[in-house]
């Protein structure tokens, strides 16, 4: 039972976080992540897939709803966001001596263990 409410606080902590910087997307766009992804040469339309990595994604990971699959495409959502916003500046501290790209990467690991654990009996497809 432990291990499965752990994993409930895993899946909310993610989802619920994810989710606001996804409807902060929706309120004031997408332009910076066109921006980035463009100056990498990768076609623009891509940065429209930020919506399904922060809303939809998060969404799942709630709802217990194929946690396993939308985790992984969170994960990717997050390493693209670190390549993007972080690739030339990977190795620099922030102004209190971590890394500047520490959100992000806390939320890939994170991702990454909702996939390695699953969702949890407290899920809406648990076991």
């Amino acid at each position: 039972m432990t291990n499965d409410i752990a994993r409930l606080l895993l899946r909310v902590t993610v989802g619920v976080m994810i989710l606001f910087h996804g409807f902060d997307k929706v309120i004031n766009g997408i332009g910076g992540v066109k921006y980035f992804v463009a100056s990498t040469g990768v076609p623009e339309f891509l940065a429209y897939g930020v919506y399904i990595g922060e809303i939809v994604m998060p969404i799942l990971i709630l709802l217990g709803a194929y946690a396993r699959v939308a985790s992984l495409i969170l994960a990717f959502n997050m390493a693209a966001a670190i390549f993007l916003a972080y690739g030339n500046a990977l190795f620099t501290l922030g102004k209190h001596g971590a890394p500047s790209f520490e959100l992000p990467l806390l939320y890939l690991v994170m991702s990454i263990l909702i996939f390695m654990l699953g969702s949890g009996k407290y899920a809406l497809n648990g076991k």
